[in-house]
């Protein structure tokens, strides 16, 4: 289990790929990674124990981390996530197709318990693991924060400003609109030349209107020849129905 970051109010999850990594190779078949973005886990146990197809393949994961990747079968697949260990009633149960050779960020969002629109739901996420040209680095930002933002639809405007960076941000979003459930592209950005490195994360209202999270800073090791792929992933405070204040960086390039 890679706890990357601590967990924040809303949280952002950011999947990050080393730099001078190797791009994960996924001819071995089909993969995937279980992030657990329910903030009332706690409520029901300390962790997930997750079944695809009733066979269990990801065991005691927390609230706002993720596990290593692990094959799993193509085609229609179901997701049953219990109580860990041992409860059989699942907290979760949701479907998806997963396409051979192909790696995923399975994402489980929403309150356990919940109905409507606050029930859980699996995003099932294909990643791109290919490294960019060099000196560029490859940005994602997946919204699991259900009470993210108080714009429509959750939406989130998001920047990611080379470090150091003063507010005020200036239009356009780096991402623009990012609605609950659902991920951005990966985004190219070059590689910050200046003094420490590094890239600044703004988290707003849509509009630019009101910060949802503090500033928040990337630290990035490298050099103008180096590349890098990054999955941002915002999630919730479990303690309030703000955002969680920073994001988490999982690891692209961890494939098991």
């Amino acid at each position: 289990m890679h706890r990357l970051l601590k967990a924040l109010p809303l949280i952002l999850v950011i999947a990050a790929l080393s730099m001078f990594a190797t791009s994960c190779s996924t001819n071995n078949g089909t993969r995937a990674r279980f992030f657990n973005a329910i903030p009332n886990t706690v409520n029901y146990g300390t962790a997930l124990d997750v079944e695809v197809n009733g066979t269990q393949q990801f065991t005691n994961v927390v609230y706002n981390t993720v596990s290593s990747y692990t094959p799993i079968p193509s085609g229609n697949i179901t997701f049953e996530g219990f109580e860990s260990p041992g409860v059989t009633t699942p907290v979760f149960t949701d479907s998806t197709t997963l396409s051979a050779g192909t790696q995923y960020t399975e994402v489980a969002t929403g309150q356990a318990g919940g109905v409507g629109t606050n029930q859980v739901v699996l995003m099932s996420l294909s990643d791109d693991n290919s490294l960019p040209n060099d000196g560029t680095l490859n940005f994602r930002v997946i919204n699991a924060a259900l009470n993210a933002s108080p714009s429509p639809n959750g939406s989130v405007d998001i920047w990611i400003e080379p470090a150091p960076y003063s507010i005020p941000i200036r239009e356009p979003a780096t991402i623009q609109n990012l609605a609950y459930q659902s991920s951005s592209g990966y985004v190219n950005v070059r590689y910050n030349s200046n003094p420490g490195g590094g890239f600044t994360v703004f988290v707003y209202t849509v509009g630019g209107g009101t910060p949802l999270i503090p500033p928040y800073t990337i630290s990035v090791s490298g050099s103008q020849t180096s590349a890098a792929v990054c999955t941002l992933v915002l999630t919730d405070n479990p303690n309030s129905s703000a955002m969680y204040p920073s994001p988490i960086l999982l690891d692209d390039n961890n494939c098991g």
